[in-house]
């Protein structure tokens, strides 16, 4: 089962993150490291900037992705996936996430509802990340 390590802080903060950004949707990247394959550990977070003109979907805009880029690859990690907030729909991938998703292995954390869900992206589907665990 896969498995999500996510401090407590962090989740929190996409949580604000989510209620700040409301009608619109919230967006950032996910910094860390995945072991064996399954466990995700997330270690720090990169806001970003949305720049989709619509309100029900994200848009990570490109210097904030190089900024987070680089701040991971200084910390000696990577980024291992990317969050977002639905405002107005559940804490699950919706068609527009699964036809923007490609990156094999990427963790997507969805916040809707004061909920925050966790998904990986494998062989072109979502699955469930099983739970997420204090980190």
């Amino acid at each position: 089962m896969t498995r999500v390590a996510l401090p407590e802080e962090l989740r929190l903060r996409i949580l604000q993150e989510a209620r700040a950004a409301f009608p619109r949707e919230c967006c950032g990247l996910v910094e860390g490291g995945v072991e064996g394959g399954d466990e995700f550990r997330v270690t720090a977070l990169h806001a970003a900037r949305n720049l989709a003109p619509e309100s029900d979907r994200f848009e990570i805009a490109p210097e904030d992705h190089i900024r987070a880029l680089k701040a991971a690859r200084a910390n000696g990690r990577r980024l291992i996936g990317c969050y977002h907030s639905h405002p107005n729909a559940g804490a699950e991938p919706s068609a527009t996430d699964k036809a923007g998703a490609g990156e094999e292995n990427f963790l997507w954390l969805i916040a809707a509802g004061g909920r925050l869900e966790a998904f990986v992206y494998r062989r072109g589907e979502f699955s469930g990340a099983g739970r997420l665990i204090p980190g």
